[in-house]
C-alpha cells in the first residue's frame, strides 16, 4: 500500500525551493520544475509544481511493508503569484517553509507563514544554501539562524517545529551535477518524523484541483491534479464546471502507475475523451451539479494579525475561493449585542436572528468612537465570530464549504508588509443573479440609528414643538408613532409635522414635568428677549444661568436590505 502525503515547500522568491524539490524527489510528475517555457526564461516557477519522492513506511504508521509517498508541492514564492500559493495551500498536509540562510525571514516568507497557518497543521523549516556559509563560521551562523526562526515561530501554531540546515544545490544552478547536496538525506528523516496519517475520507462528492492539462493523441485529454474531497473510479462521469461539459473518465494514473480508483488526498492523472486543454490550465473538476456558480456569500471570518490597516466594510478586496481570485467588496456585521457571547457556528449561517451592520471588522485595535467611550469602563467587548457578506464582481465556481482568504495584492510587492487580510469559511452562496432582489432581504443586518434635536417650545401640558431633527425636506409623516425621549426624561411620541421647516409636535401621554416646563418657559423667555435688541443684559444674565435646551433624542433600528426601509423600535 502507498500512503501519500502533501508537502508543501513554500517560501520567499530565490530561496531554493524548487531545487530542494528537485534534491528530495525521485519520480517527478508531469506539471514538475518549472514547466511553462516563461518560467524556465525567468528562472523562477509560476505555477503549482508537483513531484514525489517515495520510502518505507515509518513505523509510526502503521505495521507492514509498505510505502509512503510524499507528494511535493513547489508553491512559487514571487509575490504576485500568491493567489497560486492560496491554491495550493488548500491540498497541503505539511508545508516545508524554506528560508535563505543567509537573510533570514523575508518578506513572503511571513506571508507563506500565514497561508501555512490557515490551511496546514504541521510544519518544517528548512534553511537553506548552508554552502554560501564559510566553513569555519557555518555551524555558529546556523546555530544563530536557528535560533532566530524557534523565536519568529514562537506565537504561531508551529511553536517548536523541526528547522533542519540544507544545501540543496551546492555551488547554485550552475555546478556541476556531480555536486551532492548537503543535508537532504536527513531532511527526508525529518519528514518521516512528521508524517501522519492525514484524515481522508472517501465519501462526498468528488472534487478535485486540476494543475495541469494536456492532450495525448489517439487518448483523450489528461487532467493533472489533487482530490480535494470524494473519490473517482473508472467510468465515472466528472463535471468541468467551466467548461459546462460532462466527460467520462476513461483511464487514471498516479505516478506513471494505472490504477482504477482514487480518493482525497490523492494526487491522480485523470484521462478523459478529447477537449481543448488549453480550455482549462487550472481549476475544479468534480461530480456533475456539485458545485455552485455564486454571484455573493455569507462568511464567516477572522482578520489576519499581521495585517496592518482596517478592515473596512464597502473596501473591495482580492477574495480567494477555491482556486479563483476574485475582486469583492465587503460588509461586515456581527451579533446583535446581546449575542457577542454566544457559541460560535462554525458551518451553517442562522437567518433567523438579527445581526448588526459594522463600518469595519471589530478588533483590539478597531477605534469607532463606541468603542472609546467603552474604552474608559474597560475592555472592549468583541464578538466571538464576525460574518461579511462578500459581493464578487464575477461569478465565481467553487465548493459549499470552502476556505476563503481576503487579500490586497495590490499593496507595493517590495513594501515589507502582509497582504493577507481575513480568512474564512464560505457559509452560503448566492447563486442568483439578482440575489440583492430575491436573496438579500433574508439577511436580518440592522444599522441602529440615532437622531437628536431640540424642544423649540411648549404648547400645552401634553405637548411640545421640537425642530432641528428632520431636514426640510424630509417626509415627517413617516416618523409619526416613533417614540422619543427628552433629555429631562419624559417619553414622547412624534405626533406630525407642524409647519413647513421641518418642524414637528411631539405628544407626551403622561405630561410635561413641571421642572421641565419652567425650564422651558424660561429658554424661550431669553429667546424673545433676545429679539428685543435688549443684549447687554442678555450677555450678563447668560453668565449666571445659561439655560440648558432640553434635546431630543429618537433611537431606532433600520434593516440594511429592506426594501421598505422601515424604522423598527423595540
Amino acid at each position: 500500500r502507498v500512503l501519500n502525503v502533501n508537502v508543501g515547500v513554500l517560501g520567499h522568491i530565490d530561496s531554493g525551493k524548487t531545487a530542494l524539490a528537485r534534491a528530495l524527489s525521485t519520480t517527478s510528475s508531469t506539471a514538475a520544475f518549472d514547466r511553462a517555457p516563461q518560467s524556465r526564461a525567468r528562472g523562477i516557477t509560476l505555477d503549482l509544481g508537483f513531484s514525489c519522492l517515495r520510502t518505507a513506511l515509518p513505523p509510526q504508521l502503521g505495521p507492514g511493508p509498505g510505502e509512503l509517498q510524499f507528494t511535493l508541492v513547489d508553491c512559487p514564492g514571487h509575490a504576485s503569484l500568491i493567489r497560486t500559493i492560496i491554491g495550493g495551500a488548500q491540498i497541503i498536509d505539511l508545508m516545508m517553509l524554506v528560508i535563505d540562510v543567509t537573510k533570514g525571514m523575508q518578506t513572503q516568507s511571513a506571508e507563506c507563514l500565514v497561508i501555512g497557518q490557515i490551511a496546514c497543521q504541521k510544519m518544517v523549516v528548512v534553511l537553506n544554501k548552508i554552502d554560501l556559509l564559510p566553513e569555519g563560521k557555518r555551524q555558529s551562523a546556523i546555530e544563530k539562524m536557528t535560533k532566530k526562526m524557534q523565536k519568529t515561530l514562537e506565537n504561531t501554531k508551529f511553536c517548536g517545529c523541526p528547522i533542519v540546515a540544507v544545501a540543496a544545490k551546492p555551488g547554485g544552478p550552475e555546478a556541476p551535477e556531480s555536486e551532492n547536496p548537503l543535508g537532504v538525506s536527513e531532511l527526508i528523516e525529518v519528514l518521516k518524523s512528521q508524517a501522519y496519517l492525514p484524515s481522508r475520507d472517501p465519501s462526498g462528492h468528488f472534487l478535485m484541483a486540476v494543475d495541469h492539462c494536456f492532450s495525448i493523441k489517439g487518448q483523450g485529454t489528461v487532467m493533472t491534479g489533487t482530490i480535494l474531497s470524494g473519490s473517482v473510479s473508472l467510468g465515472d462521469s466528472v463535471e468541468i464546471p467551466a467548461l459546462k461539459v460532462t466527460k467520462k473518465v476513461k483511464s487514471m494514473q498516479m505516478f506513471h502507475t494505472p490504477v482504477t480508483y482514487a480518493m482525497q488526498g490523492d494526487r491522480v492523472g485523470i484521462c478523459v475523451t478529447q477537449f481543448d486543454p488549453k480550455l482549462l490550465e487550472r481549476g475544479l473538476i468534480c461530480t456533475p451539479e456539485s458545485l455552485h456558480t455564486i454571484h455573493a456569500a455569507i462568511i464567516s471570518l477572522k482578520k489576519i494579525q499581521y495585517f496592518r490597516g482596517a478592515l473596512q466594510t464597502k473596501a473591495k478586496f482580492h477574495i480567494t475561493v477555491g482556486h479563483e481570485t476574485v475582486m469583492g467588496r465587503v460588509m461586515f456585521f456581527s451579533p446583535a449585542p446581546a449575542d457577542f457571547n454566544e457559541e460560535v457556528q462554525e458551518d451553517a449561517f442562522d437567518f433567523e436572528k438579527d445581526y448588526l451592520y459594522q463600518e469595519a471588522y471589530l478588533s483590539k485595535d478597531s477605534n469607532s468612537s463606541e468603542n472609546k467611550e467603552n474604552d474608559q469602563a474597560g475592555e472592549v467587548q468583541l464578538p466571538k465570530q464576525q460574518w461579511a457578506l462578500l459581493e464578487f464582481e464575477k461569478p465565481v465556481t467553487c465548493p459549499k464549504l470552502c476556505l476563503v482568504i481576503g487579500s490586497k495584492l495590490d499593496t507595493d510587492i517590495h513594501a515589507n508588509t502582509c497582504r493577507l487580510a481575513f480568512h474564512g469559511v464560505l457559509l452560503q452562496g448566492m447563486e442568483d443573479k439578482n440575489y440583492t432582489e430575491t436573496f438579500l432581504p433574508k439577511l436580518k443586518v440592522y444599522k441602529l440609528k440615532h437622531k437628536e434635536g431640540q424642544v423649540e417650545r411648549v404648547m400645552d401640558d401634553y405637548s411640545v414643538i421640537g425642530r432641528s431633527l428632520f431636514k426640510k425636506e424630509t417626509n415627517i409623516q413617516l416618523f409619526v408613532g416613533l417614540k422619543v425621549k427628552l433629555s429631562t426624561g419624559e417619553d414622547g411620541i412624534i405626533d406630525g409635522g407642524f409647519g413647513q421647516s421641518g418642524k414637528f409636535k411631539i405628544r407626551i401621554p403622561d405630561g410635561l414635568k413641571p421642572e421641565t416646563k419652567t425650564l422651558l418657559t424660561a429658554a424661550s423667555k431669553k429667546k424673545s428677549k433676545a429679539g428685543k435688541g435688549d443684549t447687554t443684559k442678555e450677555d450678563e444674565s447668560s453668565k449666571n444661568d445659561s439655560v440648558q435646551p432640553v434635546t431630543i433624542s429618537l433611537l431606532f433600528k433600520r434593516y440594511v436590505f429592506d426594501t421598505q426601509k422601515k424604522m423598527i423600535q423595540s
